[in-house]
């Protein structure tokens, strides 16, 4: 069941409208003089949702950063057991995600060009052994909304949220590369890396002149 923007809540309807305001999310990254992480190999991406992958002009936004409080884990679910976050109904966790909340009850889509719910996916972004939950949720406006859940202690913290218009998402080694189209033609990457607290931006690249991309959308190799 899809439910009318006029029901977003205040939070969630105001990141979006940034979003709509300037075409690409706003992303918080490393602060004015702060040393990007050194990298000595650099791996492939691969797709976390295929299917979805050759419909972006490649390239989103993030509501991550290191200057916001510390993630808190969702309230009135039960404890997660043996089975990790694949043990939950994602339709029951989203209804517990105040963020999320309004889109709990859409239906599930196994395929680009519908609004939904994307299946779920589980991928150990933040190199402990045990694997996030990524859930995404297709609009009629053609936007995505993306959050990553990750268990700790029994508890379930919402480690990243974002939005961004005709989104693909990209696992690279441990970290998430999202991407989406800006308002004004122009295409946008956002590089997430787990920091201990919560997936926070480690680059954002916004490209005017030409996409650089395959016909596959998939970014050359660097």
């Amino acid at each position: 069941m899809s439910l009318p923007n006029r029901l977003l809540p205040g939070a969630l309807a105001a990141a979006l409208g940034v979003a709509a305001l300037t075409g690409c999310a706003r992303t918080d990254g490393l602060a004015a003089g702060e040393a990007a992480p050194s990298v000595s190999v650099q791996p492939q991406p691969h797709d976390v949702w295929p299917a979805w992958s050759g419909t972006s002009a490649k390239a989103p936004g993030a509501e991550a950063s290191a200057h916001q409080p510390p993630p808190r884990p969702l309230t009135g679910l039960p404890r997660v057991g043996g089975e990790g976050l694949a043990g939950f109904d994602v339709h029951a966790l989203l209804r517990a995600d105040p963020r999320m909340e309004p889109f709990a009850d859409r239906e599930d889509i196994v395929k680009p060009g519908m609004s939904g719910v994307r299946p779920p996916i589980y991928r150990d972004l933040t190199g402990d052994g045990r694997s996030e939950l990524l859930v995404a949720v297709d609009t009629e406006t053609g936007r995505t909304v993306l959050t990553v859940y990750r268990e700790h202690e029994g508890r379930v913290y919402p480690v990243l949220f974002t939005a961004g218009k005709r989104v693909a998402v990209e696992t690279i080694g441990t970290d998430l590369l999202l991407r989406s189209s800006c308002a004004d033609g122009g295409e946008q990457a956002v590089r997430f890396h787990w920091d201990g607290v919560r997936m926070s931006t480690v680059s954002d690249v916004k490209n005017y002149a030409h996409s650089g991309l395959s016909d596959s959308g998939k970014s050359p190799a660097s």
